[in-house]
C-alpha cells in the first residue's frame, strides 16, 4: 500500500469540499480494512463534525469486527447528534448484531435525528418486537415528528405477527387532540384489510378535520 497514496486521502477528506471528500471516501471503500479504519478511527476523533461523519460513513464500508468495535465506542462516547446517527447508518450494514446496538442508542439519546434514523432503520429490519418497543417509546416523546415516526412504525407493524397490539396502540391514539397525529394514523392504516383496522378507518373518515377525513 503505497503511504504517500493513504496520506493524499486523509487530506482529502480534511478538505472544505464536499466532492473531494465524497471521492477519497469512495476510494478508501477499496482499500483493506486493516489500512482503512486505523485511519478512520483517528478521523473520527476530530472536532470537525463534517469530517467525523464522513469518517464513520467509511467505517461502514469496512464491516469487520475492529470496525464495529470503534463505531460502538463512538456511541459511547460521542455526543453530537449528526455524528451518531451517521453512526447508527453504519452500523446498520453490520446486519442483525447491530440491532440491540440501535436499540440501546435509541433509549439513552433524546436527540429528535437519531431517534428518527434509528427508528427508519429498524423499520428496515425483521424484528418486530424491538420495532414495538421502539415505536412505544417514541410516542411518549415531546417531539411531534418522534411521535409520528412512532405511529409510522406501527403501521408498519400491522403487516407483521405483532399486527393486534399495533393495531390495539393506532385504535388508543386515534382519540388523540392533535389532528396532525390523526391524519398520520390514517395514513398508517392505509391498504390494512383487518375488520378493525377498516372500522377504525370508517371513524376517521368522518374526523372533524378535513385532512383526517379525506386521507
Amino acid at each position: 500500500m503505497n503511504q504517500n497514496r493513504l496520506e493524499l486521502l486523509e487530506l482529502k477528506l480534511r478538505t472544505q469540499a464536499l466532492n473531494e471528500r465524497k471521492a477519497a471516501l469512495d476510494e478508501l471503500a477499496s482499500f483493506p480494512a486493516e489500512v482503512a479504519v486505523p485511519l478512520f478511527q483517528k478521523l473520527a476523533q476530530e472536532k470537525d463534525v463534517v469530517l467525523c461523519r464522513f469518517a464513520v460513513m467509511g467505517l461502514g464500508n469496512h464491516r469487520t469486527d475492529a470496525s464495529f468495535q470503534v463505531l460502538q465506542q463512538i456511541l459511547e462516547h460521542n455526543q453530537d447528534g449528526n455524528v451518531l446517527s451517521e453512526a447508527a447508518n453504519s452500523l446498520f450494514e453490520f446486519g442483525d448484531v447491530a440491532i440491540p446496538l440501535l436499540q440501546q442508542l435509541f433509549e439513552r439519546s433524546d436527540n429528535w435525528l437519531v431517534r428518527q434514523t434509528v427508528i427508519s432503520l429498524l423499520m428496515e429490519t425483521n424484528n418486530p418486537e424491538v420495532l414495538l418497543a421502539v415505536a412505544v417509546q417514541s410516542l411518549e416523546d415531546e417531539t411531534q415528528s418522534i411521535q409520528q415516526a412512532g405511529i409510522q412504525a406501527l403501521g408498519h407493524l400491522l403487516k407483521s405477527s405483532l399486527k393486534n397490539q399495533a393495531l390495539a396502540l393506532l385504535t388508543e391514539l386515534a382519540q388523540d387532540s392533535d389532528w396532525q397525529n390523526r391524519w398520520q394514523i390514517a395514513i398508517a392504516l392505509q391498504g390494512c384489510e383487518d375488520p378493525q383496522a377498516q372500522q377504525l378507518i370508517a371513524k376517521l373518515q368522518q374526523d372533524e378535520h378535513f385532512r383526517v377525513a379525506l386521507q
